[in-house]
């Protein structure tokens, strides 16, 4: 699929094609969809242990009790600390790519944030500001006093909710490709001409209470597929295994209404947007070519020591998946 055919997508061919893709399909007794011949199950995934392992640096899975709710996370190599958040529909897996190469130089802690992946699922909290206290706590937990953070999609939202909430903690700040939640999530369109771009219609569906694991559950991978199949520079940069792996952590009724919760949280996330000053720790903006303007006038304007902005061109959105080599070179020089 070309980079201009998977741009030139609207409602029409979003959420509608996700789930009218089903007509016709036989589902099983349970309602889930059958999964295609040969495609990887999500019970023969390695577990977060097994996963962190294969990677080099020497990382290793864990948990920790904090503020409430349980967190995972992946830690390796030696250095100063750095915070990898990352988004929706992924987890710390995410980053498998530039985990080894940052690990040379800091002490890298990938975690899934409150509701993601193997951390716990409760019943609310989904705030930025609530899940930026939990990153914290984490931190403190483990022995820092300050972290260098970096954050992907709903992961940036978190991170730039940490550096906000949490200034003594914060050393430096990377945003991916996404600014924490204000007011202009108000002026997102529910319709798009045609050839006008990409219909972020998950950011109104996810917002629906009930009903997202009622249509979704024991389909998600659906969800996954399409996304991927619409959104990647390269089909392979996200393969059939890590696929199977976000399945696994989202396909079911619990993990949709968790993740359900960081959209349904959003009005607050904008509230609270209102009262921050602007973040006064250094900042860098990493961002593909259609988000590129936005993140950079954003972060323009809610920080005080912005110090570039990186365009990754060779990604629709997933930057560490897509392009590695440069995210893990611009995060190593930023952080010095």
């Amino acid at each position: 699929m070309s980079l201009d055919r998977r741009r030139v997508l609207a409602l029409g061919a979003g959420a509608a094609a996700v789930f009218t893709a089903m007509d016709g399909v036989a589902f099983a007794d349970d309602g889930s969809a059958p999964e295609p011949a040969g495609r990887l199950s999500a019970r023969d995934v390695p577990s977060d242990a097994e996963l962190a392992c294969s990677l080099p640096g020497g990382f290793r899975s864990d948990y920790a009790d904090v503020n409430g709710t349980r967190l995972h996370y992946v830690a390796g190599g030696r250095g100063e600390p750095l915070v990898l958040l990352p988004g929706w529909p992924e987890t710390w897996w995410a980053d498998r790519k530039i985990l080894p190469i940052l690990a040379q130089r800091y002490r890298v802690i990938a975690v899934d944030a409150r509701g993601q992946g193997g951390s716990a699922r409760p019943e609310g909290g989904y705030d930025k500001k609530t899940m930026a206290r939990d990153v914290y706590e984490l931190v403190r937990g483990l022995g820092y006093r300050s972290v260098n953070i970096a954050g992907h999609d709903i992961g940036a939202m978190v991170a730039y909710s940490f550096a906000a909430n949490h200034p003594d903690a914060t050393r430096a700040l990377a945003m991916l490709d996404v600014v924490h939640p204000d007011d202009s999530l108000y002026q997102l369109p529910m319709l798009l001409p045609p050839n006008a771009g990409f219909n972020m219609w998950w950011f109104a569906f996810n917002q629906v209470v009930g009903l997202p694991q009622d249509v979704m559950a024991g389909r998600f991978w659906r969800v996954i597929e399409w996304l991927y199949d619409n959104s990647l520079y390269d089909q392979s940069h996200v393969t059939e295994l890590d696929r199977a792996v976000y399945s696994r952590a989202y396909d079911n009724r619990d993990g949709i209404r968790a993740s359900c919760g960081w959209y349904q949280a959003l009005n607050q996330d904008i509230a609270d947007m209102r009262t921050y000053d602007k973040v006064s720790a250094p900042v860098i903006g990493l961002a593909c070519p259609s988000e590129f303007d936005r993140v950079q006038s954003t972060l323009q304007n809610v920080t005080t020591d912005l110090r570039g902005m990186v365009q990754v061109s060779k990604s629709m959105h997933w930057l560490a998946e897509d392009d590695p080599e440069l995210v893990s070179r611009t995060l190593t020089n930023f952080f010095g």
